[in-house]
Formats: C-alpha cells, structure tokens, sequence
C-alpha cells in the first residue's frame, strides 16, 4: 500500500543523498554551524544560495512519482515510465515529460500511446536540521516557519508548469486527447486560486495536485480544493487514485479557437446534422481543425 508524500520521505531523500552529497550541497549553514534545510523566519545573519540540492530533489521526486503511479497504471494495463520523449507534442529530450502513463516502456513515445503526462513540481516541504556529530535528522519545523517557498508555492514553479503545458497543448493535435497533472506536495497561493479553476475549466490542465495531506505540523489548516478543484489536496491515496484512473477512463478531447461568429455558427448547423452525440462531437471537432489549416 503506498502512501504519499510526508516527512518519512523527506528523510529518507536527505539519507539517501548524503550517501554520495556533502552535507554544504544539502543544507544551508548558519553563522554558528548549524546545517539546516532552510533559512529559518528569524533568522538574520550572512545567507547564501543553495543550488545545488535542486537537481537532487528533482530526480528523487521524480523517481518517487513514477513509482506512485505504477499500480494505478497497471489498473489499465499501462506503465508509469520516467522521462519520456515525444517530439510531436513537445516533449524533447531537453524537456521530456517527468513521468508519463504510457502502453507501453518504451521512453520514446508516439502520442497515441501516451494516456496521460505527468509533470513533477515536488521540493523540500519541512525544514531540517543535520545534526553533524551523530549524522542525525531532526524536523524543526513547516514551511511556515522558514524563509523558503517549497513547491507549488513558488511563482516561478506555477509559470512553468504552466508553460509547459501550453506549449504541449498547442504542439500538434496529437495532444488533444492526453490529461495533463502537476503534481505537487505544497499548497497554492491565493493569487493562483482563480488561474487553476480557469486553466482546467477550459481543458489545458486537469489539475494542479498536491499529494501531501498534511504539509502543516499541530493539524494546521491547509487548502483542500479551489471552487472549480482546479488545485486539489488528496488526503490518501485511494483518493488519488480513483480521481486518476477516473481521467484515464472517461474520453475527451482538448480544442481552441478564435473564430468568426458566421463560420463558427456553419461548423456548428453542419455537425448538428450527425446522428449522435459523440459522431457530432466529432465533426464539430474535424470541421474545427480544417478551418485552421
């Protein structure tokens, strides 16, 4: 049974990396030689920029996703793969899809067999302390009582997931049909609230998802949805996985334009003449797509 992201998981990040990291690339170091995660809220001696633990927490997070999303892929017959490459809807090898649910392994991808892109915006949540003399990791405190914006927090985190997303949406066609999540394990700030609801109400991201059901100590209140649940914290993972598998299972089909009123109104009358919904649907679509060659 998996569980999501908490503070065992932090740990055993920190444990793992400083198997082959030096303590200085993990941890920011105070004016008295304390190790810490982060720079706390009062603390005001000489700061440095820590880079370098960026990249580590990225491919950790990373592989963590991938692994998270294993048994909810088999529960389709598909893979949770790492990395994958897809030139025609964007995802080069300079900017593969973090994780992506595939049928099949391979980490190069035709669109039809990608059902769903995954991107991972996942960082240190809690601060820490390492204890040099025993190598012990202690929890001091949540990402309130420190200067840094963990995850989903950060402006430039939200501008890129975002982006990203957008350039994957209007690469090709081919996309169309591929849910897009950015998980994450941080709430959102309020000046994204209404940007979320708006991004998946008009079908570019399906959702900004946090998988850390309790990113606050002493029970501290934590956004749970936004109104159209646009950002959305799952408390366990069964609740991750149904609100997955629920996107892979049900069929639909991204599409913008920016029509004249008089050729959009002829779209809609000649695909109004098809005998069902979904063969309606369909030629609303294929008509929509000529108008744009």
């Amino acid at each position: 049974m998996f569980t999501l992201w908490n503070k065992n998981q932090e740990k055993d990040f920190f444990i793992k990396s400083l198997e082959f990291a030096t303590p200085e690339q993990l941890f920011y170091v105070t004016e008295d030689k304390k190790y810490l995660a982060y720079w706390p809220k009062n603390y005001d001696g000489t700061k440095t920029t820590l880079q370098s633990r960026n990249s580590l927490i990225g491919s950790y997070t990373e592989k963590w996703a991938t692994d998270l999303f294993t048994e909810i892929a088999k529960t389709i017959g598909g893979y949770s793969v790492q990395g994958v490459i897809s030139e025609e809807i964007g995802l080069t090898n300079q900017s593969p899809a973090d994780v992506a649910i595939c049928k099949t392994k391979n980490i190069i991808q035709k669109p039809q067999n990608i059902l769903m892109i995954i991107e991972v915006k996942m960082s240190v949540v809690w601060n820490w302390e390492f204890i040099l003399k025993n190598k012990d990791l202690v929890c001091i405190g949540d990402y309130k009582t420190h200067q840094g914006n963990p995850g989903l927090l950060r402006s430039d985190t939200m501008l890129k997931a975002i982006g990203k997303s957008i350039n994957i949406r209007v690469s090709s066609f081919a996309a169309s049909k591929i849910p897009i999540i950015i998980v994450g394990n941080t709430p959102i700030t309020k000046s994204y609230y209404e940007k979320v609801d708006h991004l998946k109400r008009n079908g570019i991201i399906q959702g900004f998802l946090s998988i850390n059901p309790r990113p606050l100590d002493n029970d501290g209140e934590s956004i749970k949805s936004t109104p159209y649940k646009g950002f959305y914290k799952f408390d366990e993972y069964e609740e991750l996985k149904q609100n997955v598998f629920n996107l892979l299972k049900e069929e639909r089909e991204f599409f913008s334009s920016m029509l004249m009123q008089k050729k959009l109104g002829e779209i809609i009358e000649i695909a109004n003449k098809e005998t069902t919904y979904e063969a309606k649907a369909q030629k609303f679509l294929e008509l929509l797509r000529q108008s744009k060659e």
